[in-house]
């Protein structure tokens, strides 16, 4: 019954997702395709293989964090801070996928980064979790002494941990993408909960635009925000399991 649920869940999810986005991808299609004869008609001196080599050519260098500015390229994506911010996005399984190595002792060394990284990190997720769980059952603890409550305690700090933990890491820090990356509020909400919940699209990246001036901090606050975040949204998520279960 759970394995038909589950299978049941997925389906519905597919047919939403086709009926909201397969018309969007069809009309995004179109207009390159517009674009691409268009300029060929334009400028007869291009040739069709040879724009599609450049195309392609543009395309591999982005992944690898390489834009066009001008007559010059940016880089900046594997300097200290992005190659940190990398690393988290990789032993928290987050793997947003616009940036991979791409020499072969690159791929070796993630591998291996990675097998020991990844216990390491879960490990500390659980610390961080079981402190922050403590911390909740303290605090009820202490109003059960001083106002007598029992049972309203504990679902009092409970609701106080959810309510701060939203404030904290979903509904504040969309302000603050807002301002970096000029993403509106709801994209901003849309990066936090798929980067917390390790999805990571992709679609969605801080710090990658090339057009913008990034402070020295801002990565390294983000991944604090991430781990900690990461925390508090996997014991709500246990708590989802506890009722679902």
């Amino acid at each position: 019954v759970l394995l038909a649920v589950y299978v049941g869940y997925l389906g519905m999810g597919a047919a939403v997702l086709q009926a909201l986005e397969r018309p969007a991808e069809v009309r995004a299609a179109q207009h390159l395709l517009r674009e691409y004869w268009k300029l060929l008609a334009n400028h007869s001196c291009l040739q069709g293989p040879a724009l599609q080599r450049l195309i392609e050519g543009i395309i591999e260098a982005y992944k690898s964090g390489i834009t066009l500015k001008g007559n010059t390229t940016s880089l900046g994506r594997w300097d200290f801070s992005g190659s940190f911010f990398f690393s988290i996005s990789t032993i928290t399984t987050i793997g947003y996928g616009n940036l991979s190595p791409s020499t072969a002792a690159g791929r070796i060394f993630c591998i291996v980064f990675a097998l020991f990284g990844i216990p390491l990190n879960l490990v500390l997720l659980n610390e961080i979790g079981q402190l922050m769980l403590l911390g909740v059952q303290h605090c009820a603890r202490r109003l059960e002494e001083v106002f007598h409550w029992r049972n309203k305690a504990s679902f009092l700090m409970k609701t106080c941990a959810l309510v701060t933990g939203l404030l904290l890491f979903l509904l504040l820090p969309p302000l603050l993408f807002s301002d970096k990356e000029g993403w509106s509020y709801d994209e901003g909400f849309y990066y936090s909960f798929i980067t917390l919940n390790t999805i990571g699209f992709g679609d969605y990246v801080i710090g990658m635009n090339p057009d913008r001036t990034y402070p020295s901090w801002y990565k390294n606050v983000i991944s604090l925000w991430i781990l900690f975040g990461m925390a508090w949204l996997a014991l709500v998520i246990k708590f989802c399991i506890n009722i679902l279960e």
